[in-house]
């Protein structure tokens, strides 16, 4: 049977509520792009009406804290099947959506703003490098027919596509208007995993080739003064820490990150990574190892020596640097736990290039 729902006014006994039609559908489009949290998802609304390849518009387009893509779209006059063939057919065009189409539709329908800010001062953290692993379709509606749950369900459950359907009533009583809302089918992990096969590079930034995340993991045997002034970036710990500085080749360009603070330098890489023990600085115009050298502000560098938890160390010939009290910290830009990492953000590339004063 069809999912029916109702609401009962409570006096001196139960009176049904009577739903009736809402004005006009684009009155609930607006209500939720206005307040997306009455769909009881953790999303925020990239755009509406969003024009598709083949000339159709999506309702409302959401992303959520994961980088996943929601593509909302309301029944409207359409017959029951029409509306679930629409929203697949929305799934063909959503799934190729990379980092650079998503950034450029949210530029475009907010002027004056990034996605990578509004991103973080929604869900409190960086923009992830890899959006749209997975994509969610949505689909609005007061009723459906028998058969049309039965196709939703049948998708769903035994071919994991990422469909669901969510049933909206319009009530008015007593000169007062509400909405009641209920599920069909809620998205589900199972809608993750069914989109997972799909992850590919289409979804990632393009790497210019050449710009690196460093991070100067601060502590008794790392500083970030030392490696300013001798001219280094290290990790270490375990391999886990300090193979990726591995990928760091000669000429490459970093941009180093003390976590909690911001970025505190850009630079060029000039050697590849070696071991401090093997890692030679130069002191008054002499070489000599990093251990060895009488100023060094994190003395229990010489503890992290052994094999299983060698620090290792990358030359780097700073192009600019700032004290840390003045690293720069900006909602949006990029910064994860890596020792090293490929840069792909370009609002965060176009951002430290602005305040560090380079030449793209």
């Amino acid at each position: 049977m069809p999912v029916e729902f109702g609401i009962w006014r409570i006096d001196n006994g139960l009176a049904p509520v009577a739903f009736s039609r809402l004005d006009t559908e684009s009155r609930l489009e607006s209500l939720l792009e206005q307040a997306v949290s009455i769909l009881g998802l953790d999303i925020m609304v990239l755009a509406r009406q969003v024009p598709t390849s083949f000339g159709k518009r999506i309702d409302l387009l959401a992303i959520d804290a994961e980088g996943d893509l929601y593509a909302i779209e309301l029944k409207r006059d359409r017959t029951p099947r029409d509306v679930v063939a629409q929203a697949l057919d929305y799934g063909s065009w959503v799934k190729d959506l990379g980092h650079v189409d998503l950034t450029e539709l949210y530029s475009e329908r907010h002027p004056g703003e990034q996605l990578e800010v509004a991103f973080e001062e929604r869900f409190g953290g960086t923009l992830p490098d890899a959006l749209n692993q997975n994509h969610h379709l949505i689909i609005v509606a007061s009723e459906l027919d028998n058969s049309t749950e039965r196709i939703v369900r049948y998708l769903s459950t035994d071919f994991a596509v990422p469909i669901s359907v969510l049933f909206f009533r319009y009530y008015q009583d007593d000169g007062r208007e509400y909405l009641a809302r209920t599920w069909l089918n809620a998205p589900t992990e199972a809608d993750a995993a069914a989109s997972a096969s799909r992850q590919s590079k289409k979804t990632r930034e393009p790497w210019n080739g050449q710009d690196f995340y460093v991070t100067v993991g601060e502590g008794d045997h790392r500083n970030w003064e030392d490696q300013q002034e001798l001219g280094y970036i290290s990790a270490g710990g375990g391999k886990r820490y300090s193979s990726p500085l591995n990928q760091l080749f000669v000429g490459a360009r970093v941009f180093a990150y003390i976590p909690g603070r911001g970025y505190v330098g850009v630079g060029q890489v000039t050697e590849p990574a070696q071991a401090v023990i093997d890692f030679t600085v130069d002191v008054d115009g002499e070489r000599v190892n990093l251990l060895d050298v009488p100023t060094l502000r994190a003395p229990a560098l010489k503890e992290h020596t052994l094999p299983e938890t060698m620090e290792y160390a990358v030359r780097v010939q700073w192009i600019t640097t700032v004290p840390r009290e003045r690293a720069i910290k900006e909602q949006g830009l990029f910064a994860n736990q890596n020792s090293a990492c490929k840069l792909r953000n370009q609002f965060t590339i176009d951002r430290l290039t602005a305040r560090f004063g380079l030449d793209q």
